[in-house]
């Protein structure tokens, strides 16, 4: 047989009535997750840098005006910092926080670990009706900088993980002058009324936008060109009622990575999971498209993937990845209505991400993929991967067509797999006569 000419036609038991009534139940979902996500409201004040001797030469250091304007805003009892046209340097980060003095290091995470390393450029921790808006775009110049710090890491990396499974106190849990952790772009700790728009986000160090325990946020319009290792275009971690809308990715990592912390830790939080999650016409193009894992140790649900399209290349479109170190759950995923181009592998599903780990397998159920189109899988079109003692459970394909696939199918340790219109490869058509 010609594999990639294999066609699978399923067509499911499942009547007409009961199927609209899923798709209604999942758009009252989101309904009430979009009814909880709450814009940031703001004063009518309005402080400008340059009033505090900002300079958009791209050469001056603008950072202790835009100190002071954030200073002045704040004691006018908040309000809009304006930043002019122009190209900004700042020589150091910016804080969001009600204590604006500078730290040598933050309360951060990497990778799933709470510790404290370099500032992000633009920080927040505890903050309420934050934005970043404007056509402006925000260059973390990290390519001949922090990304050299890439190949340093893996002797702090591994600290970081011992010190998280071996519940080290945050507090102890300093890196900074010495190490090798490359912070984040833009990064918001407990933060709630969050609202990112239209601004190019561009050659992050780390992750460019990381949600840590975060409530209601907005992120929309915005455009990446951020191509150095781990630039992750959107994390959300341990946060919920989340809208990521109208953005065209480009980044060398996931666009957007659903996380719920590391191991230990994570099983720590398992009161705040990531949940209630849309997102929604979205142009992917990077690494992967939507990505849950690997670091979900406290669980994640209540995902909604909507009317998304791949841009440029993808390495795999849905990519759900988890592995025996990590436990929590992932539950309750829809996508539906997303187009596809050439793609490594189409939609993935494992329980082996990186073959490392023991003893703690998750629970991986109830995804529901509908109105998927996919041009090829140079690799393959459906992979489901769980473990004999820990199968992957309740996963429901419907209207999926992928038109070419090197390795069209593979199930392993998986019940309750629904198939309803699915064809990979040429669609078979009625049967030759016998002659």
């Amino acid at each position: 047989m010609n594999r990639r000419l294999f066609t699978l036609i399923c067509s499911s038991l499942y009547c007409s009535t009961c199927i609209n009534a899923q798709v209604s139940s999942t758009k009252d979902s989101v309904d009430r997750i979009l009814r909880r996500i709450h814009l940031p409201t703001f004063p009518q004040n309005s402080v400008s840098v340059t009033k505090f001797g900002a300079k958009g030469d791209s050469v001056s250091d603008s950072k202790p005006a835009f100190e002071k304007a954030i200073a002045q805003c704040k004691k006018l009892g908040g309000g809009t910092v304006v930043v002019p046209k122009g190209i900004y340097t700042l020589n150091g980060p910016l804080h969001l926080t009600s204590n604006l003095r500078l730290l040598p290091v933050v309360l951060s995470s990497w990778e799933g670990t709470m510790l404290y390393n370099y500032s992000p450029m633009i920080y927040a921790y505890k903050a309420e009706n934050i934005a970043i808006v404007g056509e402006g775009t925000i260059d973390g110049e990290a390519s001949g900088t922090w990304a050299t710090w890439k190949d340093k890491e893996n002797v702090d990396q591994e600290l970081s993980r011992d010190m998280n499974h071996k519940s080290v106190p945050i507090k102890d849990r300093v890196f900074g002058k010495g190490h090798y952790l490359r912070p984040h772009l833009i990064q918001f700790i407990e933060c709630k009324n969050i609202l990112i728009e239209s601004v190019q986000i561009e050659d992050s160090p780390f992750w460019c936008v990381h949600l840590l325990k975060c409530q209601s946020a907005t992120l929309r319009g915005l455009k990446y060109k951020a191509f150095n290792k781990n630039n992750d275009g959107i994390d959300p971690e341990y946060s919920s009622d989340i809208l990521i809308e109208n953005i065209d990715f480009d980044n060398g990592d996931d666009n957007v990575a659903i996380k719920a912390g590391r191991d230990n830790e994570g099983w720590a939080n398992e009161a705040t999971p990531s949940q209630n999650i849309v997102i929604r016409n979205c142009r992917f193009k990077g690494l992967h498209g939507v990505v849950i894992g690997s670091e979900m140790s406290a669980g994640v649900k209540n995902v909604y993937v909507e009317d998304c399209e791949a841009s440029g290349y993808l390495k795999r479109g849905i990519y759900l990845k988890s592995n025996p170190d990590r436990g929590g759950y992932i539950r309750n995923i829809h996508v539906n209505n997303v187009k596809l181009g050439e793609v490594e592998d189409c939609f993935f599903i494992t329980s082996f991400y990186h073959n490392e780990g023991e003893g703690h397998a998750t629970e991986i159920r109830d995804v529901f993929i509908s109105n998927v189109t996919c041009t090829k899988a140079r690799e393959s079109g459906i992979v489901i991967q769980g473990f004999p003692q820990k199968k992957v459970v309740g996963i429901h394909l419907r209207n999926l067509t992928i038109h070419e696939a090197k390795k069209p199918m593979t199930l392993t340790d998986a019940e309750e797999i629904e198939f309803s219109d699915v064809v990979i490869g040429e669609r078979a058509t009625a049967p030759s006569s016998v002659r």
